[in-house]
């Protein structure tokens, strides 16, 4: 939720393309890339950019864990790195949030690559294993004061791939500039849509045993904040059901300085997801909506975050939602899917209530609140946006249909019981 702040103006008047979605560069045929090491490798951009990685988990005794390391560059100055860590007990209706700058940041650590690194505070070690039901792993410790300290070991299933959209080193980015090769800017995502985390917290001095599921993302937000997006949707599905089923979805609004026709063109929709079934990574989609267009009825691949209904919130001056709908529909990318063709469609649906009665909120997060002060002047200042982010946690159950037999355990038609995670963030 922290970007970079200081940019150059936005872009002259052009009626050039000047937004290049990740979800229209690619075909469906092809959205599903494979992950290479590379590409969770820290770039560590300058300029004015944002590069994090977070990890998601659902434990076992109902809290959900966040963990985030932030890479913020700000053109002269020296890039600031944060740790984060938010816990949230719906049950004890408790949550635990720290973050702070770190010191001493290095990466590659001696002795390993880009995808690992370490500061006085944390430590966040890739490791391999090669042909193992395991291949890959996170070492992630953290020292974020004396009340929170947590230490994992995240591992992901070689049946569920990490992916970005699109294959080879272009896939994942959606630029931003008339000129791919010279873009103004970029953003990119790439996923563990299914990972297993086991070790411990810490917290006022009392370990606590800390093991369940969740996933992984690396993304860069090669741009000033206010210049990528207006509007941002997070989804996140969990179940332990049949071998494991997780349902993600990372969507995007640009502003309206960028879009099909150039400057004031803009307001283009893109989401990317992707859906793993009985513990294998089933199916990738993207979705582009253009502006002054509806989503289509039917045909092609979907990939949607849907506010199907909303509300005035008083306090922020947002149209928020209070139902929203998620759904993922694409070609079947398991290996025994037969028709070749087979379709998977999934379709879950969120009520989040009121503004003033709200049903699984965990908090409003008033971003400038989170932020220097002096980088908060410069953020009403330069951009004048009030970034909000709302964060809720609420039991979910998607509605899937899948051709028979296609992942054992699931009827053609089931209903898988689990939890959500989903943000809707609102910036201009």
């Amino acid at each position: 939720m922290f970007s970079s702040i200081f940019s150059t103006a936005s872009p002259a008047h052009s009626n050039a393309p000047n937004f290049h979605p990740v979800s229209s560069i690619h075909t469906p045929a092809k959205f599903f890339g494979t992950l290479e090491s590379a590409d969770t490798e820290w770039a560590c951009p300058d300029g004015f950019a944002v590069e994090t990685q977070i990890f998601y988990v659902f434990l076992d005794d109902g809290t959900y864990l966040i963990f985030q390391i932030i890479h913020s560059a700000m053109g002269v100055w020296y890039p600031t790195i944060q740790v984060a860590c938010k816990l949230i007990d719906p049950r004890k209706q408790e949550k635990a949030w720290k973050s702070i700058k770190t010191t001493n940041f290095v990466t590659p650590p001696p002795g390993l690559d880009k995808r690992s690194s370490k500061a006085d505070q944390f430590s966040i070690t890739h490791k391999s294993h090669p042909g193992a039901e395991y291949p890959e792993s996170y070492a992630v410790t953290a020292n974020l004061g004396d009340d929170l300290q947590i230490s994992l070991d995240v591992s992901r299933p070689a049946s569920a791939p990490g992916f970005k959209v699109g294959q080879g080193p272009d896939g994942g980015y959606s630029y931003f500039g008339t000129n791919r090769d010279k873009p103004d800017g970029y953003v990119v995502h790439r996923f563990w849509p299914l990972c297993f985390a086991k070790g411990m917290t810490v917290r006022h001095g009392r370990a606590i045993p800390a093991e369940g599921q969740g996933m992984f993302v690396h993304a860069i937000q090669g741009m000033r904040a206010d210049h990528v997006a207006s509007r941002w949707n997070f989804a996140h599905f969990q179940s332990p059901r049949h071998g494991g089923v997780s349902a993600i979805q990372m969507e995007f609004t640009t502003t309206d300085t960028y879009g099909p026709t150039g400057a004031g063109s803009g307001h283009v929709t893109v989401n990317v997801g992707g859906l793993v079934l009985g513990g294998r990574l089933a199916a990738v989609t993207a979705e582009t909506k253009w502006p002054n267009e509806e989503y289509r009825a039917d045909g092609g691949v979907v990939s949607r975050a849907v506010h199907s209904k909303t509300a005035r919130d008083t306090d922020t001056g947002y149209d928020v939602p209070t139902d929203i709908a998620f759904r993922w529909n694409g070609p079947s990318i398991l290996p025994n899917a037969i028709p070749v063709q087979a379709t998977i469609d999934a379709t879950l649906t969120v009520d989040v209530g009121q503004p003033d009665a709200p049903k699984g909120l965990v908090e409003k997060v008033d971003v400038l609140g989170e932020i220097p002060t002096m980088v908060k002047t410069m953020v009403n200042y330069v951009a004048g946006t009030k970034p909000y982010v709302y964060q809720w946690l609420n039991p979910a159950t998607p509605h899937i249909n899948l051709p028979v037999e296609l992942v054992p355990g699931l009827s053609q038609e089931a209903e898988v019981e689990g939890t959500l995670y989903n943000e809707a963030t609102f910036i201009s």
